[in-house]
């Protein structure tokens, strides 16, 4: 039987049409969205494999366009012009503002950005009352907030004479390269989502006795910031040193050995129990070993077991004096003559820390450095609280913590206890407890010989530092 064939009157057919293809639009839109959500990494269940990503992630470009373009503002000494847009530390940090706000608007607003500023009075080099203005930017984790680990740059550079804030001081290395850094890194880590906040930060006043750091340091006091880290990130892009070699394989981690903020009663149980290599900032530099030698081709960290350099100085030492964890990142082999010089040749030497001094793919390996300690540390539950040891004269040891909160810590799996021989420098044993176990004994492990920690540990895998019992190495409740 032939059935009838209906036919569709033009218009019927023109919204038939119409409807297929607005199908075909909202697909396609669906698809896109997903597509850019995956672009912008905003998963909350990445492990430890994306640290790889990220510790390939900087661009040796960027860091040259960063570092050229802090370089052309003439000298960004402390004491110089804060009016010009073109010259001077005013224009230098105004910029780097609106860098920070490029990359939070490009996060669809990830980034708070603003600035922490105070009047230093004259003294030593600050020849009159100067506002001192650093620039900040965190990122905020979506569980615990108020947790951070920082990296640092310094806005400011200088000349042979410290108060001299007129003459050319392009600072390419010291230390616009730490600073491209810092904006680098804010680069990278905008495309994932943390548990915990990340803080990306340019201090000024460096060069005129720490003065930024310590600005920033007592804003964080003032405003209860739970600092787990600082890495203060100062000259991170030369590798011929002074001493005639060349060197892109390896980087220093400088950290103090015990904490500034020891009481003398804190002090004499140490003497006691040890804790002398195993402060929180001396875990934190292991840490960074870890990352360098897990997730960073080509890399091997050389950790001094010093505060800074011999008898010098650098930003992380305001933060280690507010009682925070703060190491130095930098470069292995410095180069004195490219260090507070004025430009000049003399004696067909050439003196002066012009960008031709700067090598890009160096300063890109630390900078993913820097980006992977971050992201682990963030992605990981908070360093455990509270722990304690027990075990003398028995033939096992005890270590005990404070659980941590579930609210803050959701992606808590459990802990881990390390142990290692005292003259070694990196952690050699560990066993997993699950996360609602807050006391464990090591069977047949002497206290005597060895050293012990605990860390905590994600569900996919991430790890806080090792915490060292007692107040010597507590990263704070």
């Amino acid at each position: 039987m032939n059935q009838p064939i209906a036919f569709l009157r033009p218009s019927s057919l023109f919204n038939l049409l119409c409807s297929f293809i607005l199908i075909i639009l909202v697909s396609s839109s669906f698809t896109w969205a997903q597509d850019s959500s995956n672009d912008t990494n905003v998963s909350t269940s990445w492990t430890p494999e994306e640290l790889h990503t990220i510790g390939t992630a900087a661009s040796a470009e960027q860091l040259e366009y960063y570092i050229q373009k802090l370089a052309d503002f003439g000298t960004r000494h402390t004491l110089s012009d804060t009016v010009s847009n073109t010259r001077g530390i005013g224009a230098a940090r105004r910029w780097i503002k609106a860098e920070f706000e490029k990359i939070s608007v490009e996060c669809g607003g990830c980034l708070e950005v603003f600035y922490v500023s105070g009047i230093v009075q004259p003294q030593n080099r600050i020849p009159q009352a100067t506002n001192v203005v650093n620039v900040v930017a965190i990122q905020r984790g979506y569980a615990d907030p108020n947790r951070f680990v920082v990296m640092s740059g310094d806005i400011d550079s200088r000349v042979s004479d410290p108060t001299n804030g007129t003459s050319d001081s392009p600072g390419a290395n010291d230390n616009a390269s730490g600073m491209a850094g810092a904006i680098e890194a804010a680069r990278i880590l905008s495309k994932y989502q943390f548990p915990s906040s990340i803080i990306y930060t340019g201090l000024s006043g460096e060069e005129q006795g720490l003065l930024g750091g310590k600005i920033l340091t007592d804003y964080a006091i003032a405003n209860g910031w739970d600092i787990k880290g600082v890495l203060n990130n100062d000259m991170i892009g030369n590798i011929k040193g002074i001493n005639g070699v060349i060197d892109n394989t390896t980087a220093r981690v400088f950290s103090e050995g015990t904490r500034y903020v020891e009481t003398e009663r804190e002090a004499r149980v140490r003497r006691f129990t040890g804790g002398e290599v195993d402060s929180p900032s001396r875990n934190l530099a292991r840490y960074v070993d870890l990352m360098a030698d897990r997730y960073i081709p080509n890399l091997d960290i050389m950790m001094i077991y010093r505060l800074d350099r011999f008898g010098r100085g650098g930003h992380h030492r305001p933060f280690n004096e507010g009682g925070f964890p703060a190491v130095r990142i930098m470069e292995t082999n410095e180069n004195y003559i490219m260090q507070h010089q004025d430009i000049r040749v003399e004696d067909g030497i050439k003196y002066g820390d012009t960008i031709d001094g700067v090598d890009f793919d160096y300063a890109a390996k630390l900078t993913n450095l820097n980006a992977v300690v971050m992201a682990s540390m963030a992605w990981a539950p908070a360093p455990p609280a509270n722990v304690q040891i027990q075990g003398a004269v028995q033939p096992s040891t005890t270590l005990s913590w404070k659980a941590l909160n579930p609210t803050e810590n959701p992606q808590l799996a459990g802990y881990k206890i390390y142990w290692r021989l005292t003259d070694s420098n990196q952690w050699q044993w560990n066993t997993f407890v699950p996360s609602d176990v807050e006391e464990y004994t090591l069977e047949n492990v002497v206290i005597d010989n060895y050293y012990f920690g605990v860390a905590a540990v994600s569900k996919d895998g991430f790890e806080s530092p090792v915490v060292f019992p007692g107040p010597a190495g507590s990263f704070g409740d």
